[in-house]
């Protein structure tokens, strides 16, 4: 059995401020009871670790799904990688056609969620005192640097998914301050900053314990904002991108020799590649996170056998639109689909014979037995945030986009190394002069499906809501049409917007 570090969640008297009228997020603990010990903060580490892959019942403002499932839907449900089925059912209408508005409820709960999450870390920061520290030990300031780690991951995703957004940082004063709107640019600087100052107070990545944020997973999502800078500040800064990957490639990560067990439910145990994972513990119960990934990708309508995929039921909750298997070579292993009685095309985005389902999620074993289940379903994979084939990839499209410092030849090198593992050799090598962009969307996608980048990929890429690329069903038409570019972000909430006079929605 897998043991996770930090995986148990309580509620420590956290409570979640969403009222109808009164949506600033806090977290209402006591100090004094809460961090008297060593054992309180790692309970509330264990909290905002965990609250990306459990839904926090407490938060009143959402439709009790977790983090992840929130952030699956909204950069993957609108994009050519995953058709969704139960379209009225699971409320997702208007994010898979590209046509949502500000009484969204995926939208809503994906902020609410965020800034919940945000509020729990602000709350440890606050406590993480450097009295504390040397009362306690050292281990308070490895934990004050990776709260700071994780609220700037909240902050990143809530910069690329709602661009300006409400402010709070352990120094607001809880149910007083009327938090103020920070542009998308502000909140740029204050990521990048926090990340910079925190990254040497973290652990390496030969020292931390699995499931915590180390140096690496600081330094990848450094890279990350930096590789979407123009399209968040208006600046490019590649130069900085290729920086950030070099570092965090220098702490010792290589990839996995077998792709699919990336994926699978000891996945755990590929630390060489997986820079920062969110555990999914074999007591976890969640509608989400992996559990929604691997029986979202079995059909209930078809042939496949949900035991193959080490679940008693499957959901059938999304396909594959027919775009991204069309962009699979012969030979690559990571065309991993389910084709028995499947069309790759869809003549209806919600018909399950439409499309093939994915079978790169599984709740299986290395041994091929199924891992522990909680309730009929509650899958125990890890999910893979940040993993180092992406670092290399963001390389090689930072070096094309004009970075300085690094090389082509290595930007090259690392292209072929993630594909000489999908062909088993150097069959599937590319040459230098194809490697160009256009590629390297495309290369993302077979890399990284359904691993929540492509919405952000494609908007960087200036194809998400434009006639640049079209896919089938984008924006509800069969053919695929461009959609208007307000849908580049999401809007803030409509009971937020009630709740902060602060706040507005340019388009929306």
């Amino acid at each position: 059995m897998k043991k996770h570090i930090l995986m148990i969640a309580v509620c420590l008297m956290a409570a979640a401020c969403t009222k109808d009228l009164d949506q600033k997020p806090h977290v209402e603990v006591s100090g004094d009871d809460v961090y008297s010990s060593i054992d309180g903060f790692t309970a509330m580490m264990g909290k905002v670790y965990s609250s990306m892959v459990v839904a926090d019942y407490t938060l009143s403002s959402t439709n009790g799904y977790d983090y992840m499932r929130c952030l699956i839907n909204l950069q993957e449900c609108g994009t050519d990688e995953m058709a969704s089925t139960w379209l009225s059912g699971d409320n997702t209408y208007d994010i898979t056609y590209l046509s949502w508005d500000a009484d969204d409820i995926w939208v809503s709960d994906m902020y609410y969620c965020m800034f919940h999450n945000i509020a729990v870390c602000n709350d440890l920061i606050k406590n993480c005192t450097q009295e504390r520290e040397a009362s306690l030990g050292e281990e308070v300031g490895r934990y004050r640097a990776e709260a700071r780690f994780m609220r700037a991951l909240f902050y990143a995703h809530a910069m690329d998914l709602f661009g300006a957004v409400p402010f709070v940082d352990e120094n607001t004063a809880i149910g007083s301050d009327v938090p103020p709107r920070y542009t998308r640019s502000q909140i740029f600087d204050f990521v990048e900053s926090e990340l910079l100052d925190c990254v040497d107070d973290m652990y390496t990545a030969s020292q931390c314990p699995y499931g915590r944020a180390s140096q690496g997973a600081a330094y990848t999502l450094l890279a990350k904002i930096y590789l979407n800078s123009e399209v968040y500040t208006g600046t490019a800064r590649y130069s900085e991108c290729l920086e950030a990957c070099t570092k965090a490639i220098a702490q010792g990560y290589s990839l996995h020799k077998d792709y699919a067990k990336l994926f699978n439910a000891d996945n755990n145990l590929r630390t060489d590649e997986i820079i920062f994972a969110l555990p999914v513990g074999v007591e976890t119960i969640s509608w989400g996170a992996t559990t929604y990934l691997i029986c979202g990708e079995v059909g209930n309508d078809s042939s496949q056998d949900p035991a193959s995929y080490g679940i008693a039921v499957g959901w059938g909750m999304f396909r594959i639109r027919g775009e991204i298997p069309a962009k699979f070579e012969s030979g690559d292993s990571r065309a991993m689909f389910y084709t028995d009685g499947q069309d790759q095309w869809l003549e209806k985005i919600d018909d399950q014979s439409c499309g093939y389902f994915t079978e790169k999620w599984s709740n299986l074993t290395d041994s091929g037995e199924t891992a522990s289940l909680t309730t009929t379903y509650g899958c125990c994979t890890d999910f893979p945030l940040f993993r180092l084939a992406d670092v290399y990839l963001m390389y090689a499209e930072a070096k094309l986009r004009g970075a300085s410092g690094g090389s082509m030849s290595q930007a090259l090198s690392y292209v072929n190394m993630v594909r000489e593992r999908a062909f088993g050799g150097s069959e599937g090598d590319i040459t230098e002069g194809e490697l160009t962009l256009s590629f390297l969307i495309d290369e993302r996608a077979r890399e990284l499906l359904l691993e929540t980048h492509r919405r952000t990929d494609l908007i960087r890429f200036g194809m998400f809501t434009t006639s640049d690329y079209l896919w089938q069903w984008k924006g509800g038409v069969k053919d695929g049409k461009a959609v208007d570019d307000k849908f580049n972000i999401y809007p803030i909430p409509t009971t937020e917007l009630t709740a902060n006079p602060n706040m507005y929605n340019e388009n929306y």
